[in-house]
């Protein structure tokens, strides 16, 4: 990117290098997306979503620890953001769906970037425990060695 160039609104890799230089755009993109995805819940729910439409009590299983109340806020931003659907059908007890929305999809890239990233962070933890557990082992004494401390 020209350093020079003011950064244009639609090019994402634009704005993502202005960000990197703290020179985003007074109406950053990426930060009003930040403001769709926030919260622990959120991308748990859009994650869950993207195998199709889910009922409460499925969200609510899938996503995990989720109080009801909770996820119930997080449905309602995500359905005033347009990004899902929620259809009751009448039915005794009234029976939810939630859908995700056609600019709910547009968030399967951030999920799948979010998957890479976090496959990445899984292996890296599993390297650092391994030559953590090495090291530990390296230092300990040989228990079978015939060398006693004497008191």
């Amino acid at each position: 990117m020209d350093p020079n160039a003011t950064p244009t609104a639609t090019d994402p890799m634009d704005i993502a290098d202005a960000a990197a230089q703290g020179d985003c755009l007074p109406d950053c993109p990426v930060q009003r997306a930040a403001q769709v995805v926030d919260g622990k819940w959120t991308t748990l729910i859009v994650r869950d979503l993207l195998g199709g439409a889910k009922r409460f009590s499925e969200l609510q299983r899938s996503v995990g620890r989720v109080s009801p109340r909770l996820l119930t806020a997080r449905l309602r931003l995500l359905e005033q953001e347009g990004v899902l659907t929620r259809s009751v059908y009448p039915t005794n007890p009234p029976t939810t769906d939630y859908a995700l929305t056609e600019h709910g999809w547009r968030l399967h890239a951030v999920i799948a970037a979010m998957a890479e990233f976090g496959l990445a962070a899984q292996a890296r933890d599993q390297t650092v425990a391994a030559l953590a557990a090495e090291a530990a082992q390296a230092a300990a004494p040989d228990p079978r060695s015939r060398v006693h401390r004497l008191r």
